[in-house]
């Protein structure tokens, strides 16, 4: 019964939230939102879209998943498999204090060293740089923690055979621990995807279309949100719950399909 009590505790605020923002925001959620941009349109006028900004979050999660994703995997598989003397402390500490560095400070550590130091402007890859900061501790601690998982009988039985530590480590534990590595993955994607505070400080504002991240202000979905949430015209906040919805809906996708992935690849799969 109070487990029944604590589970309905911690699902009603998840079912309200969504039942306002889908509630809310599916009626502007069509074609002409996801195919349009807010360029030569004003906040208080109908119509526009958040096509720039889904194209800018997409880039920027892509290009900081591709960063932090081998870097994370690669240290939280020093950490289980080869972390002996000073070294390993060290860095188990850092991640525990990036774990809870908030994500202004990501961003304006960016801010400071990559646009004001080294004189690059803002874009989509300044935005990436500092996800990156706030997605690897979360990729480094959830892949270290499934890699713990697998039990040592798998390594001895590798070892018995003559395979060598590395191939043991890609051949057997990797893939046993792959499944909770990716669920741990996407968590971090997930998170990083819904941060305000780095892109408003390193991305710049556009209502424009800009596929390039390496070059201009670029749009993000958290940007654009924030941005129509803030205007007192009703167009403009129908526009930001739909953008929210979007949001929603992009992270929802991304989750269903690393939980395909991990069943694709779980072992013992027939």
């Amino acid at each position: 019964m109070l487990a029944a009590l604590a589970f309905a505790a911690a699902v009603l605020p998840l079912a309200s939230i969504l039942w306002l923002v889908i509630g809310k925001g599916a009626k502007r959620f069509d074609s002409v939102l996801l195919n349009n941009s807010m360029r030569n349109i004003a906040e208080s006028d109908q119509g526009g879209g958040a096509y720039h900004a889904i194209l800018g979050t997409l880039e920027q999660a892509g290009i900081a998943t591709l960063i932090a994703l081998p870097l994370g995997t690669f240290v939280a598989i020093y950490l289980v498999e080869y972390g002996r003397g000073v070294l390993a402390p060290m860095v188990t500490f850092t991640v525990d204090v990036m774990m809870g560095l908030p994500s202004i400070v990501a961003g304006l550590f960016i801010l400071s060293l990559w646009i004001l130091t080294f004189g690059f402007q803002d874009s989509g890859f300044a935005g990436s740089l500092a996800l990156v900061i706030l997605m690897l501790p979360m990729v480094i601690r959830s892949c270290e923690e499934m890699l713990k998982l697998v039990p040592d009988s798998l390594r001895e039985a590798a070892y018995a055979l003559g395979a060598p530590r590395w191939q043991t480590i890609l051949r057997v534990v990797v893939p046993t621990a792959l499944p909770g590595m990716v669920t741990g993955i996407m968590l971090g994607i997930a998170r990083v995807m819904g941060e305000t505070a780095p892109v408003l400080l390193v991305v710049g504002f556009t209502s424009s279309i800009n596929f390039n991240p390496f070059s201009g202000a670029q749009g993000s979905l958290p940007a654009f949100i924030y941005n129509e949430a803030t205007q007192p015209y009703a167009p403009a906040i129908d526009r930001a719950w739909a953008g929210a919805l979007t949001l929603i809906l992009i992270i929802m996708l991304l989750n269903l399909v690393a939980r395909l992935i991990a069943w694709w690849k779980r072992p013992g799969r027939a």
